[in-house]
């Protein structure tokens, strides 16, 4: 039967929820607009025919922008924003350009006592990408006493995003985010000179929250489709993660009319406190049963573009699920092997339970309009939610049948892989590495 695929490309219960988010304004974890949000979700998952809709609540790091500042120069004031969790604090030191930041590049450089400024993305040839955390780490290890990261994107956008660890949630150094234009300013005229960085921020306890649901039997086992609420102060949050909320809605929707399908739970769950270090889901983690999880969809990038692409962390039952469904639709699903830690699956898959990272194929290095002021609605088509839907509910009813097993893997041999993949030295830095060495 494939009336269904009317159904999903003529709704609009996603869209309509993704508008909604981001006619909130503000969705900071822990502020009042990302309860609003979950709230929202809540009551979606449940009008779309979902048992059990409830909210999670939990403790967190509150973190609320105040003023930043770089001045260089005579009082020459740059525009500049602070990076969530950065301490309220302020440096005067020398500036040292690092381009990249690569690992390389942190090695050859003396940091001692001055001001870090990295790029947001890599080089062409670099067989991988280097998070921001990891950059920022590198720098506080080698005694850097600021940190100004430095967009890629034209379009005078400074780019966000948090520091700061599990273990010590503010980070270490103050950190800033400046636009592409400005970090070539920087560099052209003030590497190797006095510059002074300041950041004042509310730092104080706060509380977040996930929103959960459930469709199809109750089995034990379960499928889980997460994305997760909260976004950068900033901006509408929009591609991150507006759109994989929404999906989440929208997959509800449609898994409400193919429930006799399902052998095996749906469970959604829509995280908090994403933005600040996979707060909300590592919370869900430490509480859940891994072996009840059969497999994750994880929505964290979606309807960017119009071909999906889904990470598989090395589980080949999840690639062969996802080219069963792109074959059997006729349609292209782009399928990725490698690790990819960054985002609400990986609090469950660095413990070897099955995951996708579901996103959108991309040209550019990196989150593209994320993180800035430009991540707003317009970037987005509802033609891409639906046809992505339709595929990711595909997806779910197959992974949630009894014919489709998906076998967990060792906690050992996702270790192995991240240091086969270049991953494990960054993860280490962060202090994200969960495994006894």
């Amino acid at each position: 039967m494939t009336a269904w695929i009317g159904d999903v490309f003529t709704s609009d219960a996603g869209w309509t929820h993704l508008e909604r988010l981001v006619d909130i304004g503000n969705r900071m974890a822990g502020s009042d607009g990302e309860r609003a949000a979950a709230e929202l979700t809540r009551d979606a998952l449940a009008d779309a025919g979902a048992r059990n809709a409830r909210l999670d609540p939990f403790d967190i790091q509150g973190w609320t922008r105040g003023e930043s500042s770089i001045v260089a120069g005579e009082e020459n004031e740059l525009d500049c924003i602070a990076l969530p969790r950065s301490p309220a604090d302020g440096a005067t030191a020398e500036l040292v350009d690092l381009g990249y930041g690569l690992p390389e590049d942190f090695e050859d450089a003396d940091l001692e006592g001055k001001v870090a400024m990295v790029r947001s993305d890599i080089p062409d040839y670099y067989e991988r990408y280097i998070h921001r955390r990891d950059k920022y780490y590198h720098a506080v290890d080698q005694g850097a006493v600021g940190f100004v990261y430095r967009n890629h994107v034209p379009g005078c956008l400074p780019p966000t995003g948090s520091v700061g660890t599990e273990d010590d949630p503010i980070g270490d150094i103050p950190a800033v985010g400046v636009s592409k234009e400005v970090g070539a300013r920087l560099a052209r005229r003030y590497d190797g000179e006095e510059l002074a960085v300041s950041v004042d921020a509310d730092i104080a306890a706060a509380a977040s929250q996930n929103v959960h649901a459930e469709l199809g039997p109750e089995t034990e086992e379960r499928v889980l489709i997460t994305s997760h609420v909260d976004a950068h102060d900033i901006a509408e949050g929009a591609l991150d993660n507006g759109a994989g909320t929404a999906m989440v809605v929208e997959l509800a929707n449609a898994l409400a009319a193919r429930e006799d399908e399902l052998e095996t739970r749906v469970e959604f769950v829509a995280y908090g406190a994403e933005e600040v270090g996979l707060v909300g889901s590592g919370y869900h983690a430490e509480r859940a049963d891994h072996d009840e999880i059969k497999a994750i969809v994880n929505n964290d990038g979606v309807v960017r573009d119009r071909t999906l692409s889904l990470t598989t962390h090395g589980f080949p039952e999840l690639e062969d699920a996802a080219n069963a469904v792109a074959e059997r639709r006729d349609h292209p699903i782009e399928t990725v092997p490698e690790l990819g830690p960054h985002s609400d699956h990986w609090p469950f898959v660095q413990w070897g339970v099955p995951g996708y990272h579901a996103k959108s194929t991309a040209d550019e290095v990196g989150r593209g309009w994320g993180h800035t002021f430009a991540d707003t609605l317009e970037k987005l088509e509802v033609r891409t939610l639906r046809e992505q839907a339709i595929l990711l509910t595909d997806l779910v009813v197959e992974l949630a049948g009894d014919e489709r097993t998906v076998e967990h893997r060792p906690a050992e041999e996702i270790a192995a892989d991240l240091e086969a993949q270049g991953l494990a030295e960054g993860s280490k830095l962060t202090g994200d590495w969960p495994y006894d060495d």
